[in-house]
């Protein structure tokens, strides 16, 4: 029996490497939502006032941070933070004592929060929340 020939063995090709290249411009498309996404949803819920959107804390930051203690004055806290990303609103911990809280962003991992509470001139506490 006789082999058939392509008259047109490049339109072939040609459709293969269109389809190829739409897949991948498909993939970095989703990708790109995907990472959008991914954005939004990093920002910490109830921001309250001004979003510092470049404010963030490095390692030196927060490794000091962590040896101030319970009850500390806020003023310090603030001296080794600085500028916090935003304020959330203010809640009641304890019944009858008001509380803020300051939320920092970690320079060396963006999906991390350190969100710190205070009562009054006091530091009251910290905690970590992630964004994945």
């Amino acid at each position: 029996m006789k082999k058939r020939s392509d008259p047109h063995p490049q339109i072939g090709m040609r459709l293969c490497l269109l389809g190829g290249a739409l897949a991948v411009i498909a993939g970095l498309t989703m990708d790109m939502r995907k990472v959008i996404s991914m954005e939004q949803t990093r920002r910490p819920e109830n921001c309250v006032g001004q979003v510092n959107e470049t404010a963030t804390i490095s390692r030196d930051q927060l490794a000091t941070f962590l040896t101030v203690s319970e009850r500390g004055s806020k003023a310090t806290v603030q001296d080794i933070l600085q500028m916090p990303y935003c304020e959330l609103s203010g809640l009641e911990v304890r019944a009858g004592v008001p509380a803020e809280r300051s939320v920092y962003r970690l320079a060396f991992d963006p999906q991390t929060w350190l969100v710190v509470l205070y009562e009054g001139d006091e530091y009251a506490g910290y905690q970590f929340r992630v964004s994945r």
